[in-house]
């Protein structure tokens, strides 16, 4: 029969001081309900019942009599810790420790044993063991020991989490950082747009009124030289001396009288035909900015799509892009129109980059639904993936060239409808091309302050 004695095999003076209550080292944000939970493992019942009544005032104790029957209670429910012999029948203590720390990192182990060799104390340790008491040992070295292996358990899961949570915070701050910069970009390309339309709109101010006067001037003008040839035509029609006739003669040759009066019709023509691309550049521009009219109004949609076609004259003038039309009729929206200009901007621009150098087609469709408007912009470019796809309303996100595009001008698109209470799709098929899809309410309760 095995007796107890109170001789330990470790006599660190750290025996012998008075451990902190085990509440100390609790966070109760990570506190587990088997905190206090302790399986002894011992083939003779008197050695379990004795550490069992030991322990039992501070702890929840069970009992196993060899290492397969600890297995199993394992299996069913978590323990703190584990109190073992090392010779049982079936599994030692140390194939038993070896399956726990393998299987069950969290539970802290002690060993209990009657065998006095260094060696195995040290292999014991070295598998994961927390300490090695000899058998027979003091109950009060045995209470400490399990102090000491629960606070140490507890300081590492405590670490542990720490550290998860730290990286958990580091990745939110690293997400917000990332955030901030994005919106920041963002905030700077729609301050820098609404630089652009101030300045837009400025422009169309001041060469609005010299625009006008050269406009009407150049019609006067053209009555006014009409009426002069008329006058020259008569002139030439008169009986006049010989000698002035001849000198009449000589100074139309010198003035190249007869081609100048063949250009001049012409050339007025040329101008007039200027001065009202001109004109229209400024209407459209007066009408693409809006910002004499940043009151949330009703608008004709077909208005300001055709103005933004008008200003991408680059693209839509130059025979390689065929441009369809198919209006049909749809009721004005209340809405802010110079907000929905730069929507159509972004999507006819893309459409006419999408085709690139290449001949195309681009379709404009309008219908309505009940109390909502569609506008359908399509190009016959080559498509977009569906990975693509998925991605192509984030910020910063671009199927261009580097240096051909920032990324942003979807991402402004998509949030200026959704701020209009409306929705933009995307349907593509590679090598067909795509289709942008805007719906937007006739009736959405908007004010101004979306500008911002």
């Amino acid at each position: 029969m095995k007796t107890v004695i109170d001789e330990p095999i470790n006599t660190s003076p750290n025996y012998a001081i008075v451990s902190k209550p085990l509440s100390v080292f609790f966070d109760r944000e990570y506190a587990e309900s088997h905190d206090n939970r302790i399986l002894i493992v011992d083939d003779e019942k008197m050695v379990r019942d004795l550490f069992a009544a030991s322990l039992g005032d501070t702890y929840s104790c069970e009992t196993a009599a060899d290492a397969q029957e600890a297995l199993e209670i394992l299996a069913r429910e978590p323990f703190a810790l584990v109190i073992t012999d090392v010779q049982m029948p079936g599994l030692s203590g140390i194939e038993l420790l070896r399956k726990i720390t393998a299987q069950y990192k969290d539970t802290a182990v002690i060993i209990v044993s009657g065998i006095d060799r260094s060696q195995r104390v040290m292999d014991a340790i070295r598998v994961g063991a927390s300490d090695y008491l000899l058998k027979p040992c003091d109950l009060e070295v045995l209470s400490n020991s399990v102090e000491r292996a629960s606070e140490r358990r507890i300081l590492l899961r405590n670490a542990r989490h720490y550290k998860q949570d730290l990286e958990h915070r580091n990745a939110e701050l690293a997400g917000q950082k990332r955030e901030m910069e994005r919106l920041q970009t963002q905030i700077l390309h729609a301050e820098k747009m609404a630089s652009l339309g101030q300045m837009a709109a400025g422009v169309a101010h001041e060469l609005n009124n010299p625009a006008g006067f050269i406009y009407s001037n150049i019609e006067q003008l053209k009555q006014y030289v009409e009426r002069l040839e008329r006058c020259l035509s008569d002139y030439d029609k008169l009986t006049l001396p010989p000698d002035v006739v001849a000198r009449i003669r000589e100074i139309k040759n010198e003035n190249h009288y007869d081609n100048i009066v063949a250009d001049l019709g012409s050339i007025l023509s040329d101008c007039y035909l200027g001065a009202e691309r001109i004109r229209d550049v400024v209407l459209n521009l007066r009408l693409f900015s809006s910002l004499d009219e940043g009151a949330v109004k009703r608008v004709d949609l077909i208005e300001g799509i055709e103005s933004t076609v008008r200003l991408l004259s680059q693209y839509y003038r130059s025979g390689r892009i065929t441009l369809i039309r198919d209006y049909v009729e749809i009721p004005q929206v209340n809405c802010l129109a110079a907000q929905l200009n730069q929507v159509w901007m972004n999507l006819l621009a893309n459409a006419a980059q999408a085709i690139g150098a290449a001949s195309g087609e681009v379709r404009i469709v309008t219908r309505c639904e009940g109390q909502k408007v569609m506008v359908s912009i399509a190009d016959s470019g080559p498509g977009i993936s569906a990975a693509q796809q998925k991605k192509i309303f984030d910020p910063f996100f671009t199927t261009k060239p580097i240096g051909e595009g920032t990324g942003l001008g979807l991402s402004i698109s998509h949030g200026i409808v959704e701020r209009h209470g409306g929705k933009i799709e995307v349907e593509s098929t590679p090598g067909v091309g795509t289709t942008f899809t805007v719906s937007l309410p006739v009736d959405a309760t908007l004010n101004a302050d979306v500008s911002n």
